[in-house]
């Protein structure tokens, strides 16, 4: 079956979102993924959307965005409103691996905590240290960490590596560790809820 509906997506979701289309048997739907590095300059997300959706509209009956508002301000709203594509709700994507209720939860705790998810802890020197030139500045960090107080892990896994990856990373932020096992349901229900809402 050739893919109808084209899914926009955040390259840091790539691999679950591949997962979940594979479970699923959605053979309808095709993803494309941006660069994940685009979460460094969230001002350029809204514009990627767009150059995406402007590439494919004309091939695909059906485009949606799988971005929260990852740090835009309400821009990718604006942008997408003339194509009238839709979004996965939230605020940050990280809502996706906790669900909404739960991930307000940890924010009304602590407002000063950094996230990371699996993908978030393998590629934290390329997207973090490199991604934010800590490589060559180091003295950015306390910069760009000063405002936060501590690193919650949000686990999709049960990897001991990646725990102690992660308990690396908020060593070298200077910061207090926390984490939370997520697993896949939350993200999985909501992209499911979601795709059939939009298919409807």
């Amino acid at each position: 079956m050739a893919a109808q509906v084209l899914l926009i997506a955040c390259g840091a979701l790539a691999r679950e979102i591949v997962l979940l289309t594979k479970q699923n048997d959605w053979q309808h739907l095709k993803v494309q993924c941006l660069p994940a590095e685009l979460h460094n300059t969230p001002e350029k997300i809204p514009g990627a959307v767009v150059a995406a959706i402007q590439s494919y509209r004309d091939d695909f009956e059906h485009i949606f965005v799988a971005y929260a508002d990852c740090g835009t301000g309400g821009q990718l709203d604006k942008a997408l409103a003339p194509y009238r594509v839709e979004r996965l709700p939230g605020a940050h994507c990280y809502e996706f691996f906790t669900g909404s209720a739960k991930f307000a939860g940890f924010c009304d705790a602590e407002p000063g905590t950094f996230y990371l998810t699996d993908f978030l802890v393998r590629h934290f020197e390329r997207l973090v240290i490199k991604g934010l030139g800590l490589d060559r500045h180091p003295e950015l960090k306390n910069e760009y960490f000063r405002h936060y107080r501590r690193i919650m892990y949000l686990a999709q896994s049960r990897s001991e590596d990646l725990r102690q990856q992660a308990r690396a990373h908020a060593n070298y932020l200077g910061l207090a560790y926390a984490e939370h096992f997520t697993g896949f349901e939350p993200f999985t229900g909501a992209f499911r809820e979601n795709i059939v809402r939009w298919e409807n």
